[in-house]
């Protein structure tokens, strides 16, 4: 049986596979057309949570295979992930790779798979993008740096946001079910419900910073991706 695979926005060239490559704006009719088995996203956490995005409204959902090329690939590290060539050899071989679920959020209209927050985490993540060039555009060193230069301020302003109903903080990538004050490692069953002041605000999701329109924040868990471990 054939295997259907599709390779977004970057070309994947194997010998014995023929693997078509799509653009995330083209991604919904694809796959509800093709009927993808398998869809490479290529790029970091924020890569794939921008397709999980787009998958959301798809009639098919393909198992996603990972190319971690980002910084810090928390999706890639947490299941293990094996490289796209062994995954790929796997599947020439006509065997069936091993898989694991991630489950997915969403913030109001937004998707995240692990992380989202408007606390130190948003700033932290708009001055690394600052920093996002020269010697810095590659690697993690520019999160290093921007979590020194944010030092004094994190020590500072996070006990107030600690307290503040309108700050929060969720990072499910981990094994603890804790909840402190505002920060969580789990989305509760019944979901987070925060009233905001406005409806402007910059959040960030999986590293991404999003604008979300809206004087209220309303999380849940909406479903599963599968991916591809190896």
């Amino acid at each position: 049986m054939s295997v259907h695979i599709l390779s977004l926005d970057r070309a994947v060239a194997h010998r014995s596979l023929d693997i078509r490559t799509v653009s995330l704006s083209s991604l919904h009719e694809t796959i509800d057309t093709e009927g993808a088995d398998y869809l490479i996203v290529h790029g970091g956490d924020g890569a794939v949570r921008r397709t999980c995005t787009v998958l959301r409204n798809c009639a098919n959902k393909p198992a996603l295979i990972l190319n971690p090329t980002g910084s810090f690939n928390v999706l890639a590290k947490r299941h293990s992930i094996a490289p796209l060539d062994k995954i790929l050899h796997t599947l020439a071989s006509g065997n069936i790779p091993q898989t694991t679920t991630q489950e997915i959020y969403a913030l109001n209209n937004e998707v995240f798979l692990f992380s989202a927050g408007n606390m130190g985490d948003m700033q932290h993540i708009f001055l690394s993008e600052t920093l996002r060039f020269g010697i810095l555009k590659k690697g993690a060193a520019k999160y290093l740096l921007a979590f020194v230069l944010l030092l004094p301020a994190h020590l500072l302003l996070t006990p107030f946001m600690l307290m503040s109903k309108r700050h929060f903080f969720i990072f499910t990538a981990t094994d603890l079910r804790l909840h402190i004050g505002n920060i969580y490692t789990y989305v509760p069953e019944e979901g987070l419900k925060i009233e905001m002041e406005g409806t402007y605000h910059f959040v960030e999701l999986d590293g991404d910073l999003v604008l979300i329109r809206d004087d209220c924040f309303s999380i849940e868990k909406i479903g599963e991706i599968t991916i591809v471990k190896g």
